[in-house]
C-alpha cells in the first residue's frame, strides 16, 4: 500500500490528464486499454499517469485474471478531503450552515 503524501497528491492532480482519470476510475474500475480509449495519447503515457495517480495514494490497482484493473483509493481521497477541510474550516462550515437552511426551507 502506497503512502499519500498531501504534496504528492496536489502535484498528481495538476496535470489535466490525470484530474480527468481520476473521474474515469471513480465509479467503475477500468483497465489501462480502457482509459487510453478517452484521451489522444499513448497507452504507455496513459499508465505513466496512473502510475503517479498510485504513488500519490489517489488510486489502486486490482488484479482481475489478466488484467490489472485501476480505481479511486478512498483512503487517500479522503485524505485530500481532510487537507481541504482542514484549510478552510469556517468556509465548510458556512456552506454547510447554507445547505441545511435551503433544505428546511424548502421549494
Amino acid at each position: 500500500m502506497v503512502m499519500m503524501s498531501t504534496d504528492s497528491a496536489l502535484k498528481a492532480l495538476a496535470e489535466p490528464h490525470r484530474r480527468a482519470i481520476l473521474r474515469l476510475v471513480r465509479d467503475e474500475p477500468r483497465s489501462v486499454t480502457e482509459i487510453a480509449e478517452h484521451f489522444d495519447i499513448t497507452q504507455q503515457a496513459v499508465s505513466l499517469h496512473l502510475k503517479v495517480l498510485r504513488e500519490a495514494g489517489l488510486v489502486r490497482v486490482r488484479r482481475d485474471g489478466q488484467r490489472r484493473l485501476y480505481l479511486v483509493d478512498p483512503d487517500g481521497m479522503a485524505s485530500l478531503g481532510d487537507f481541504f477541510a482542514d484549510l478552510w474550516p469556517a468556509g465548510l462550515d458556512r456552506l454547510k450552515r447554507a445547505v441545511e437552511s435551503d433544505r428546511r426551507a424548502g421549494p
